[in-house]
């Protein structure tokens, strides 16, 4: 298998931009549904990611796709793909 391959097979989520917190820096929310345990109802989830945003494109709403990647800080563990869709302008 070659290097490019392993790369390819790395997580990649989409979710919202929740804030900038500093420069290169946002949080990401991933928002999924999993059914309880017992009562096997659907009940909604929440993950917030910091990730590296390299360019600093997206902002505050935006839906970004992301990828897994090595550590680059303390809490960072993830960095920016793409802009899927850009947040209204209000």
């Amino acid at each position: 298998m070659t290097e490019e391959n392993q790369r390819n097979n790395r997580k990649e989520l989409i979710g919202v931009v929740l804030s900038k917190t500093g420069d290169k820096s946002i949080k990401v929310v991933y928002e999924y549904k999993t059914p309880h345990p017992l009562y096997k109802k659907e009940i909604r989830r929440k993950t917030t990611f910091h990730v590296h945003d390299e360019s600093n494109d997206s902002g505050v709403g935006d839906k970004v796709k992301i990828m897994a990647t090595r550590p680059l800080s303390k809490l960072k563990r993830w960095r920016v793909l793409e802009i899927v869709e850009k947040a209204p302008i209000l």
